[in-house]
């Protein structure tokens, strides 16, 4: 027992010091790329290139250099609601066993052709699933539904080779698993394509589960809690997208965004598809999310 404790502390040091190098090498930072370059989010990037400083280095500065361009703490929910408007990437209202964020996804109810807004859709909700993770926690589990997928639903591969390069380059260690539900044959080529650029470890996290098998369904339900998970992915729960409500709540998490990152927003009126308007409301900040927004 001495020796495996030994061990763990051992091994927690060599994390630690290794955290120590990272930060060193990086060089003093300011403002927004200070906040982001928390120790969790040195220690994600430290993971994702196997503990090696220069290339974690390397990939961190890229990221900060990236955010620096394309501000994704700056997007907010009234510029991408209308990517939205069909439910095809949101946040679900339970978390999976460990307590993690989890974002559903509908490439079957795909509703715009722009790759730009689709991609600024995503990133928003990457974000906004971030800062909801509880403290200490770092990723979140992805549900996808294919429910109605076609060929004519998909993004082109060049797309989701971007989104592909956005998540792995910016986003290291974030995704802990991803089941892909009851996919058509039709997905089986498109994934192969996608396949070619995922990380070895990103692969590994994907999982394809399909509602009539056993197998599959032990395996959700080792993530999920059977009531909490939806129909459509073998559960017994309802999960009905409602933009009007959904809206609200992004409204809400936009004004916990801004006071973090220092941001002064204006508040906005979102637009529903009914023609009604979810007003902004300003909530108390929650619990600390210094360590979760990194």
């Amino acid at each position: 027992m001495l020796l495996k404790q030994g061990s763990s502390l051992f091994g927690e040091f060599c994390f630690l010091f290794r955290v120590s190098e990272l930060r060193t090498a990086i060089g003093p930072l300011s403002g927004r790329s200070a906040k982001y370059c928390t120790d969790a989010c040195l220690r994600r990037y430290l993971e994702a290139r196997n503990w090696n400083v220069d290339k974690a280095k390397k990939m961190l500065e890229e990221t900060l250099k990236w955010r620096l361009t394309y501000k994704p703490e700056e997007i907010r929910w009234h510029e991408v609601a209308h990517e939205g408007e069909t439910g095809k990437v949101s946040r679900a209202n339970f978390h999976d066993h460990q307590g993690r964020t989890v974002l559903i996804m509908r490439p079957g109810m795909q509703n715009t052709k722009s790759a730009e807004n689709n991609i600024r859709h995503l990133v928003y909700l990457l974000e906004n699933a971030i800062m909801n993770l509880a403290e200490g926690q770092e990723q979140m589990s992805w549900l996808i539904d294919f429910t109605g997928f076609s060929l004519n639903t998909s993004i082109p591969i060049k797309v989701a080779r971007d989104i592909v390069y956005i998540l792995q380059g910016h986003y290291p260690e974030r995704l802990a698993v991803a089941f892909l539900c009851n996919p058509p044959k039709v997905f089986e080529a498109f994934y192969k394509a996608i396949k070619y650029f995922l990380d070895p470890k990103t692969a590994q996290k994907v999982k394809f589960v399909y509602p009539r098998n056993k197998d599959s369904m032990e395996l959700m339900k080792s993530y999920f809690d059977v009531e909490d998970l939806p129909g459509e992915f073998g559960g017994n729960g309802t999960l009905k997208y409602d933009h009007e409500e959904f809206s609200r709540l992004m409204a809400e998490d936009d004004v916990k965004t801004a006071k973090f990152w220092g941001i002064d927003d204006k508040p906005y009126h979102i637009a529903n598809g009914s023609g009604h308007s979810a007003a902004e409301v300003a909530p108390e900040l929650a619990a600390p999310i210094a360590q979760r927004v990194s």
